[in-house]
């Protein structure tokens, strides 16, 4: 049975404006914008397949285009509007990170670190660089590593707040194996940029360690 042809309040589009997106499902935001299916599925069968295909959701966004494009169904148009649709959940957080605001709610920070470092199959080592206000002046991903690993030099973090004219700094870097736990090594390195970055006056305020659902401050854990 066609979409079409339910009653209204099962239609994902008609849900959405009467409930609100959050009543909906995975499987009926992603149909909302696939639009269609293919013979014998409907966006919902096809939503549905392909979230049961890739392994949920988040596996399914963090896909390779190339593989994704390839399913029957999607195809590089659809492909698009996906990729255009993460992009702007991102652009909404970080909305809420403009300089014109302190950053008074750590969430805020959180919530856009991790939507900005999470898709990532290698280690990425990040530093939000903020004035004396807390307010964001700008977001910048420094290193690059393995799997596993990313070299960060203290120099380099340096120079770039100084660049930036930074009084403050919160660092972030992704665990590629979903873990948010930090390491031994995490803790060590954040101890040499506090002690590199005190020479200049900048403060280290958090560094936020991502993982798959979650992450995990080191402020907020006493270990800075």
């Amino acid at each position: 049975m066609a979409i079409t042809d339910w009653p209204k309040e099962d239609r994902p589009r008609e849900k959405l404006l009467q409930r609100g997106r959050r009543a909906l499902s995975d499987v009926e935001l992603l149909a909302i914008f696939l639009r269609t299916g293919v013979r014998g599925l409907t966006a919902i069968d096809l939503a549905r397949e392909l979230i049961h295909e890739f392994g949920g959701l988040r596996a399914l966004l963090d896909t390779e285009p190339a593989r994704l494009c390839q399913y029957k169904g999607v195809g590089h148009a659809k492909y698009v509007q996906l990729a255009a649709a993460l992009e702007l959940g991102c652009r909404y957080l970080e909305a809420g990170l403009q300089r014109a605001q302190a950053l008074s709610d750590p969430r805020e920070a959180r919530n856009y670190l991790h939507a900005r470092l999470t898709g990532y199959d290698r280690e990425v080592f990040a530093c939000l660089f903020l004035d004396n206000r807390h307010r964001v002046i700008a977001f910048e991903e420094l290193f690059f590593g393995s799997i596993d690993t990313a070299s960060v030099h203290a120099r380099e973090v340096v120079k770039m707040a100084l660049r930036h004219n930074a009084a403050a700094v919160i660092f972030a870097h992704n665990h590629p194996s979903g873990v948010a736990e930090p390491s031994q090594s995490d803790l060590h390195i954040t101890r040499q940029l506090q002690s590199a970055l005190a020479l200049v006056e900048v403060r280290v305020l958090d560094h936020i360690v991502v993982g798959d659902t979650a992450t995990v401050s080191l402020a907020e854990r006493g270990q800075l």
